[in-house]
């Protein structure tokens, strides 16, 4: 039988060159509005876009990830935290939820610019490296399947799974489950979310044995009071998972009031 024909495949010196010669040709765009057409250096936002975000790094509570102003020592708990542990392990935020991060984010979730996806999901693996560095798998927030089909696509999914790949993580998109369609979030306070999304969540049957001992981040976009994450981190656990840490995009500051999303 003959050979099969042998496929070039270029080495990454080759592919660098041709990356760089097709940024010639086509100039990388900046994704933050207004830029669209001004080129930049490379994918991503624009110098000043890029200025305007607060990115979140050490020290951090080590329960809910909110930023310190100084070092308190390993383990350190925020004040919330103390008197109220969360039923996730630690989460971890890229950045805070602003005025400039919130519009890349809504572009995402309302307005199909999940060109963005890739960018947020370098943020949070650089965010989250920590949480990701000792997980097993990664899976999103999900959507109730009504809604779901209203927007066409699951934000925290489109996220999470570059994400899992930038880690080397198992991608695990289908083991919990939405199974009551919740009201908006957005307006409610901390008691009334958590109400809100009370035994909305649960693991898939045919997935309680895969779950059982595992280490898992859950990723969403915004951190807001926690109560979304809370309700998956309980369904997990119920099903027997060891860990359960929570990665986002943003998380909204403790000082500052609330921003609906």
């Amino acid at each position: 039988m003959a050979d099969a024909p042998r496929v070039f495949r270029p080495g990454p010196r080759v592919g660098a060159a041709l990356r760089g010669l097709l940024d010639i040709a086509l100039p990388p765009r900046a994704l933050d509005e207004g830029t669209e057409l001004r080129p930049v250096t490379s994918p991503g936002l624009s110098a000043a876009a890029w200025s305007r975000i607060t990115f979140i790094a050490d020290p951090v509570c080590d329960a809910c990830g909110a930023p310190f102003d100084y070092q308190r020592g390993p383990g350190a708990l925020c004040a919330a935290c103390l008197g109220r542990r969360p039923a996730f392990d630690r989460a971890r935020a890229a950045c805070l939820y602003d005025e400039h991060s919130r519009d890349l984010i809504l572009k995402l979730k309302h307005a199909d610019r999940t060109d963005l996806t890739g960018l947020l999901a370098r943020w949070v693996a650089r965010g989250a490296a920590e949480v990701l560095a000792e997980a097993d798998a990664v899976l999103p927030v999900p959507l109730h399947r009504w809604r779901l089909l209203r927007r066409r696509y699951n934000q925290a999914a489109e996220i999470a799974r570059p994400m899992a790949r930038l880690a080397g993580l198992a991608y695990w998109p289908d083991a919990l489950v939405r199974r009551r369609a919740t009201a908006s979030q957005a307006g409610r306070s901390g008691d009334a979310r958590r109400r809100n999304v009370a035994a909305a969540f649960v693991v898939s049957p045919a997935w309680r044995r895969r779950i059982a001992g595992q280490r898992l981040v859950l990723v969403d976009d915004v951190l807001t009071t926690g109560a979304t994450a809370e309700g998956c981190a309980r369904a997990l656990k119920a099903a027997g998972a060891a860990q359960v840490d929570v990665a986002v995009v943003a998380r909204v500051p403790q000082t500052t009031p609330r921003i609906a999303v």
